[in-house]
């Protein structure tokens, strides 16, 4: 059923398919067998943009769709052009720290941004 896939954070084969990505019951860990075979981080600690490519420290993102800031009215709407991005280890998913204009620091998930 699982056609010998092991979790990578445990190696068990009690791993099922959730829509995009598999998951590990024993560990709780989910990822993406597609892409984690192909990240060139030594520990898979790549953050790649809604197309694909690595981002790093400083680089330009731009938002690819409207986001709702939690517990707030505010809107960041698509297309926002972000500057100078730091990376950093979040457990929520959000793993960029950033600064938008009119709104303020806040943090974002790589899925939703684009390389500028």
């Amino acid at each position: 059923m699982t056609d010998g896939l092991k979790c990578p954070e445990c190696g068990s084969e009690n791993v099922y398919n959730d829509g995009t990505l598999w998951v590990c019951p024993d560990c709780a860990h989910e990822w993406n067998p597609e892409t984690a075979s192909g990240e060139s981080g030594a520990d898979g600690s790549d953050v790649r943009d809604a197309n694909g490519n690595v981002l790093a420290d400083g680089d330009s993102v731009t938002v690819i769709k409207d986001l709702k800031v939690k517990g707030s009215s505010l809107v960041v709407k698509g297309g926002t052009k972000v500057k100078g991005i730091r990376l950093v280890d979040a457990t929520d998913g959000h793993n960029i720290a950033c600064k938008i204009d009119g709104i303020g620091a806040m943090n974002l998930k790589s899925e939703f941004v684009k390389k500028a």
